[in-house]
């Protein structure tokens, strides 16, 4: 499957760990990942130079080409919320996860739009698990993340 991996880049890095281990085990597990670039430590850098219609642009397309979303929303983001509602809007399934104690917007957890999950978890490997049953139930097998 095609997976728009979403995370914040200018808004908090403290997650940056769980990003590279959730975009690793994605494409180990044979997805394609157009955004696996956002979990690189170097993305604030590399992002810098990038015109901003550009990234609109590129990344818009990435979303309407996609099969699915994974949004890491431990750290407030108005990208990713952007990204998160326009997905919505084309119909995408979307998993928001989160590390326990996070805050995260209400905007996100009372969403109650069929195509939304939002899931916490306590560590890197409970993080592989979610996303892993989240792209299990899409693809409607049983693999193990």
């Amino acid at each position: 499957m095609n997976i728009y991996f979403s995370c914040s880049i200018t808004g908090g890095r403290s997650e940056e760990e769980t990003y590279q281990v959730i975009v690793r085990e994605m494409l180990k597990s044979g997805h394609e990942v157009p955004t696996a670039h956002l979990s690189s430590p170097d993305v604030v850098e590399e992002e810098k130079v990038i015109d901003p219609v550009e990234v609109f642009n590129r990344d818009m397309n990435w979303l309407r080409k996609c099969d699915a979303v994974v949004a890491e929303v431990s750290s407030p983001s108005h990208g990713v919320g952007y990204e998160v509602a326009y997905a919505l809007s084309l119909q995408k399934p979307v998993l928001c996860c989160y590390k326990r104690g996070k805050k995260v917007s209400k905007i996100i957890t009372g969403n109650t739009s069929p195509n939304l999950i939002v899931k916490e978890y306590t560590n890197d490997a409970e993080a592989i698990q979610v996303v892993g049953e989240f792209l299990n139930q899409l693809n409607g097998t049983q693999s193990e993340y």
